[in-house]
């Protein structure tokens, strides 16, 4: 996080937006319609969860699972700020890439989309892309989202690239085999020292 904060001035600068960030033709339907948007992200938060919960943390998968709910849960945490802090128009809001700083109306960079995306495949790929590299195919999420994002106009083309970059930097920037949770009640489930079986909280009810 501390990275992409000090490298967020070069994404925002002239110099790195010229020529780079541009309107893409408007294209909200079929492949980039925004149900198969919502879709997407509503189906990799259950997904992780989901997993999560019912594998249990005492799992090497449903480990990695919990360590994308927590990646999540941080570069959610941190796209929001950056929003607010950057507060970027979006291209149908003038088509402008260098409005920064216009308030609450304009919450473009970075793109909390790409940022999810990033972050669910990241733990995947880091766990199991040694021993099975077809998984690094998960990047296709990302990808295909940031171009979907693109395309309804609604975020600019360094906006997606720093969404990637913070959900991919969240999980690659914290230690591996912690529990780091932020509720609660993840924090119950996922514990290490937890009885074995404990932290399979749907399976095991």
């Amino acid at each position: 996080m501390a990275l992409f904060v000090l490298l967020s001035p070069l994404l925002t600068s002239s110099q790195a937006i010229a020529g780079l960030d541009h309107e893409l033709a408007y294209d909200k339907d079929g492949l980039y319609s925004q149900n198969l948007q919502t879709g997407l992200e509503a189906g990799v938060i259950a997904v992780e969860v989901t997993g999560a919960l019912w594998l249990g943390n005492d799992d090497p998968l449903g480990h990695t699972f919990w360590q994308t709910v927590d990646s999540s849960s941080v570069a959610g945490i941190g796209s929001t700020a950056l929003k607010y802090a950057f507060s970027r128009a979006r291209p149908y809001q003038g088509d402008n890439p260098k409005l920064w700083f216009q308030g609450s109306c304009c919450k473009s960079f970075p793109s909390g989309e790409v940022t999810l995306q990033a972050s669910f495949v990241t733990p995947f790929i880091v766990d199991y892309s040694k021993q099975h590299p077809w998984i690094w195919a998960l990047e296709i999420l990302p990808v295909w989202d940031a171009y979907a994002r693109l395309k309804s106009q609604a975020h600019w083309q360094t906006d997606v690239i720093a969404g990637w970059a913070l959900g991919t930097g969240v999980d690659i920037g914290v230690p591996r085999g912690q529990c780091r949770s932020l509720c609660r009640y993840c924090r119950e489930a996922c514990r290490s020292d937890s009885p074995k079986g404990s932290s399979r909280i749907i399976r095991d009810k």
